[in-house]
C-alpha cells in the first residue's frame, strides 16, 4: 500500500478507533482567496477534521448549488485552478504529511492537462485521493487504474438513483471511500432522510467494501450527528462556505482570510464535537 493510500485508510482507522464517524469537510480550494488556501486547510485540521476534500474551481460545476457555485467563481477570479490547487497541496505537505487531502472536481481541467500528466503531479504535490464527478466509473478504468499506479484512491459519487449495476460497478473500482450523495439534486439542497440513507448505505454496502461518506443536506450538528449513526463519514460543503461568506461579509479588506479561517475552524469544532458523542462500534469490536 502507499503512502497516499496508507494515510486515507489511516484516517478511517482512527476513527474507528475512536468509536465515531470520520469528519471531512469540503471548501472550494482559493476561497476566499488562493494565498489563504493552505492556512484554511491547516485550520481545518486544527478543528478536527480526518480528510480534506479540496474542490477544484471549474467554470461550469454542474453538481453543485449556489453556495459551492459562488465560491467556485470567486477562486477562479483570482486566477485559481488545477496547477495552483496542486500546488497548494504541495505547500501543505510540507507541514502536513498525516492528513489525507482528495481533489474533488471535474473533468475538463484534468483533461487539458492530460491523465498522466495529472496523475505524476498529484502524486509529487501529495494528493491521496480524486474524485471526478462527470467520470462514471464505467468509462474510467484506465484512468482509476492510472491513479492507483501513482498510489490515487479513486473515489466515486453514488446517488439515491443509482442502479445497482452502478453501486456494482463502483465496488469493483473504487479506492480509499466512496461519496454516497443522500439527496437528488445539486449540493446545498433539499431536506435530509436519514432513514432513507440508512436502507439505502445497508444495500451499497453488499457491494462496496470501502467506507462510505455521506454530504449533501449536512448543516449543523444534529443533522451531522443523525448521518454519523449509519455512515463511515460525515462530509459537510455549503454550510462551512456559508459560514466562511458571513465572517467575510462584516470583515475588513485585509482581514477577511482570517475570518473566514477562524470561523470555519470555530463551526467546524462544533461539528466534531458533536460527532463525537455519537458513538459506533470501535475497530476492536
Amino acid at each position: 500500500m502507499t503512502p497516499q493510500q496508507d494515510r486515507i485508510s489511516a484516517a478511517f482507522a482512527r476513527a474507528r478507533s475512536d468509536g465515531r464517524a470520520a469528519l471531512i469537510p469540503y471548501i472550494a480550494a482559493g476561497d476566499p482567496s488562493p494565498a489563504g488556501c493552505v492556512p484554511l486547510m491547516h485550520a481545518l485540521v486544527a478543528a478536527g477534521s480526518d480528510v480534506i476534500e479540496l474542490g477544484v474551481p471549474f467554470s461550469d460545476p454542474m453538481a453543485d448549488g449556489p453556495v459551492i457555485q459562488r465560491a467556485t467563481e470567486r477562486a477562479i477570479a483570482q486566477g485559481m485552478n488545477l496547477r495552483r490547487v496542486l500546488d497548494a497541496v504541495a505547500e501543505f505537505r510540507t507541514r502536513d504529511d498525516q492528513t489525507p487531502v482528495v481533489l474533488m472536481g471535474y473533468a475538463n481541467p484534468i483533461e487539458r492537462m492530460g491523465h498522466a500528466t495529472f496523475a505524476e503531479a498529484a502524486r509529487a504535490a501529495g494528493v491521496d485521493g480524486v474524485l471526478v464527478v462527470d467520470y462514471p466509473p464505467e468509462e474510467v478504468q484506465e484512468f482509476a487504474e492510472l491513479l492507483g499506479h501513482h498510489g490515487i484512491a479513486p473515489i466515486f459519487l453514488l446517488a439515491p438513483t443509482s442502479t445497482d449495476a452502478r453501486v456494482e460497478a463502483i465496488g469493483r473500482v473504487a479506492r480509499g471511500y466512496a461519496y454516497y450523495v443522500s439527496l437528488k439534486g445539486i449540493t446545498g439542497a433539499g431536506h435530509l432522510d436519514t432513514d432513507d440513507v440508512a436502507r439505502r448505505l445497508a444495500h451499497i454496502r453488499r457491494h462496496v467494501q470501502v467506507p462510505i461518506g455521506v454530504g449533501f443536506g449536512i448543516r449543523d450538528a444534529a443533522s451531522a450527528q443523525r448521518v454519523a449513526q449509519v455512515a463511515d463519514a460525515v462530509v459537510i460543503g455549503s454550510k462551512l462556505i456559508e459560514t466562511m461568506e458571513t465572517a467575510v461579509a462584516s470583515a475588513t479588506a485585509d482581514q477577511r482570510d482570517a475570518a473566514a479561517t477562524a470561523a470555519a475552524q470555530d463551526w467546524l469544532h462544533g461539528i466534531r464535537l458533536a460527532l463525537e458523542q455519537v458513538k459506533r462500534p470501535t475497530a476492536a469490536a
